[in-house]
């Protein structure tokens, strides 16, 4: 077993061992050799970085993770609880203010780096898997909207029924089925919108964090780009 360095390279007594462990060891091999320890968990960043534009990804991240965690729990008690307990009513108070700062700030993330032509650099399907995770948000907000159980989900589904109707995808997508709509809002979307997010954060460690316009890319081989700063 060889041990990686600071540019991913193996190191130590083991660096002469055969390049060999089936797939296993092919897949691990080019696993490190495209996302080395020190890229994939680094402890400096680029000083651009210090800008609040790019705060926005990790607070759209943040918001994920309590959206998660406080759905799991709904999902888990009921609706017998959310509408009858105090703490279930507290958790789904946390459930919403989590998905609407979610939705806020990942708009925002959204725009800056359109603004910023986050594609430069071959950061395209870097750019693609954040705008599928924000239409696969929409999707799980919306779904999540259809199962409150209250006059505001029956306004909304009564109204949405229609739409879906005319363009012919009610027979699939039944959003006036309460059970159809909660397997959809806390199984598949969550699963899909969870492995983009995965994907789109493996990407911006491959690929860099997408400097300024106009300021050298550390990811492509510049020398010009600001000093790096500790992360931690």
């Amino acid at each position: 077993m060889s041990v990686p360095g600071e540019d991913g390279a193996a190191t130590g007594p083991y660096t002469n061992v055969s390049a060999s462990g089936g797939w296993t060891g092919a897949v691990r091999r080019r696993a490190v050799k495209a996302l080395p320890p020190a890229k994939l968990l680094p402890d400096t960043q680029p000083a651009y970085m210090a800008s609040w534009i790019y705060v926005f990804g990790v607070l759209t991240l943040s918001s994920l993770i309590v959206a998660l965690v406080s759905g799991g729990l709904l999902a888990l008690k009921g609706p017998g609880w959310w509408h009858v307990s105090t703490t279930g009513r507290y958790v789904n108070s946390l459930h919403l203010l989590s998905v609407q700062l979610l939705m806020f700030f990942m708009v925002i993330h959204l725009w800056g780096k359109f603004f910023m032509a986050a594609w430069r650099g071959g950061r395209a399907l870097t750019w693609i898997t954040g705008a599928v995770c924000f239409f696969t948000a929409i999707g799980t907000a919306f779904t999540g909207y259809l199962v409150q159980q209250n006059f505001d989900s029956q306004w909304i589904a009564g109204q949405a029924k229609d739409g879906l109707n005319s363009v012919g995808v009610g027979a699939f997508f039944n959003v006036m089925n309460f059970g159809q709509m909660l397997m959809w809002h806390i199984v598949l979307l969550p699963f899909v919108l969870g492995l983009l997010t995965a994907g789109h954060i493996l990407l911006v460690r491959w690929r860099g964090i997408v400097p300024p316009i106009g300021v050298t890319d550390p990811a492509a081989g510049g020398t010009a780009a600001p000093a790096a700063r500790d992360a931690r």
